[in-house]
């Protein structure tokens, strides 16, 4: 009996791997304990290291990072059980050129069926992720879900500004995800192998701002009973995200534009300087050019981190967009091991025409709301949040309330002004004054 040709060419390593080298797509094979076993001449051609780099070495060694990304299921220790994946994942090319791959992996398996390593298979899907962005075919990019044109033109800031490091401040009412956005400009980023450190200004009490961000060496203060890292140092050589920037005090607002000059500060308590390589980016819901004009904000500050302006738009102006984002918090419920359901039509135009003054977030709070109420396969109007089904609030621009924008809020949050004000994306002391200049009824529980 003839053995088939082919069958004869496989058997021969030396001819099978002469084969693999003349795929379109790159081949990488690693063991158990990630050792790269094989590399083809395409995964040398798409990610810039030669094969003698590479073979023989720990992939995450090799390449600094895991090679797939977060997607790495060897990062620990090898999975018991293994299942083909696909996926897109982004990575540095040797010579530090961000690409975007779409990677295939299958598992390795020896004669009695043991789990012995994995291949990946890999395209480069640069080219083709910018085509559909730009011929507006997306229906999402980065983790950010969205179809609407003001959307589509976030997707491309963020494709430019992930290769170059320019400081950004992100602007935008509660709730419209900006430190998303923050995470896709850092993850697009040939820093996306190093920390992405997100700070909220606003929920740091004054006395611990410094300390947080640029940390403390022991004994600097009643409690500091170690030295301790800042956000900034943490943040070396990655980006970090400074949401809610317009909260930090005045004298903070000095050492920050010290920082963004230089790359220079001391701990507090300490007499040795630290410099840090970081890329800042910043966010607020406030309008911080009339911050400057009050006196609220530095203005060299604000020059300094709004070289590259982005605004997000509120949920309310981008309505076509709901579906798409419920359908979205719906999966991700279902792969939570949350029952399986969906919305009526007559739920989904509710949805669409209430103003949702707490945006996106206030959205996903809704589908949770329905989820945890509904008790059928279809979640139908009675099932969405009481200020949904009762109608469309007509909240204004940030700092422009308006009473029955005010009521609604404290009576989604039980009275609670703090939560009330977070929802409006206004301040406290915002809220405060409104409703000490109006005779706006609270929510009593």
């Amino acid at each position: 009996m003839k053995i088939n040709i082919l069958e004869q060419l496989a058997a021969s390593r030396q001819n099978l791997e002469h084969i693999l080298d003349h795929l379109p797509e790159g081949i990488i094979g690693h063991d158990l304990n990630r050792k790269i076993i094989y590399f083809n001449r395409t995964a040398e051609a798409l990610s810039g290291y030669p094969k003698s780099e590479v073979v023989g070495k720990d992939c995450h060694e090799v390449f600094g990072v895991p090679f797939c990304g977060k997607n790495c299921s060897f990062c620990d220790q090898p999975p018991e059980t293994w299942t083909r994946l696909s996926y897109p994942c982004n990575i540095l090319t040797k010579s530090g050129e961000p690409r975007q791959l779409q990677m295939s992996v299958v598992g390795m398996r020896d004669e009695k069926g043991r789990l012995v390593g994995v291949l990946a298979a890999f395209q480069d899907i640069t080219s083709l992720a910018g085509l559909k962005l730009w011929t507006e075919e997306l229906s999402g990019f980065a983790g950010i879900v969205g179809q609407n044109p003001q959307m589509l033109q976030i997707f491309k800031q963020i494709k430019a500004l992930a290769v170059n490091d320019y400081p950004v401040l992100i602007t935008g009412e509660t709730g419209t995800g900006k430190e998303l956005v923050a995470a896709a400009i850092h993850c697009e980023s040939r820093r996306s192998r190093n920390p992405f450190v997100p700070v909220n200004c606003g929920s740091l009490p004054e006395g611990v701002v410094e300390s947080e961000l640029f940390g403390h060496v022991k004994g600097a203060f009643s409690g500091a009973i170690r030295d301790k890292k800042g956000r900034f140092e943490l943040a070396h050589r990655g980006t970090i995200f400074l949401d809610e920037v317009r909260e930090l005090p005045k004298a903070m607002q000095v050492k920050l534009l010290r920082v963004l000059e230089s790359g220079a500060f001391e701990p507090v308590g300490g007499e040795k300087t630290v410099v840090v390589e970081v890329r800042v980016l910043s966010a607020t819901n406030r309008d911080l050019k009339r911050e400057v004009e009050k006196g609220h904000f530095r203005q060299d500050l604000y020059y300094r981190l709004n070289v590259v302006p982005v605004h997000l738009p509120p949920l309310r102006e981008r309505r076509d967009d709901i579906p798409l984002l419920v359908e979205h918090f719906l999966s991700l419920a279902e792969k939570r091991g949350q029952r399986t359901a969906r919305f009526t039509p007559e739920a989904l135009a509710l949805m669409r025409r209430y103003a949702w003054p707490g945006n996106i977030r206030e959205l996903q709070n809704a589908v949770h709301y329905a989820l945890a109420r509904g008790e059928g396969a279809l979640l139908g109007p009675a099932d969405l949040p009481p200020e949904v089904r009762e109608g469309p609030a007509k909240p204004g621009p940030d700092r422009k309330l308006e009473a029955a924008t005010v009521q609604a809020a404290l009576k989604q949050c039980r009275g609670n002004k703090v939560q009330a004000a977070k929802l409006l994306g206004v301040g406290r002391a915002t809220l405060y004054r409104f409703l000490k200049s109006h005779d706006t009824p609270m929510y009593h529980q």
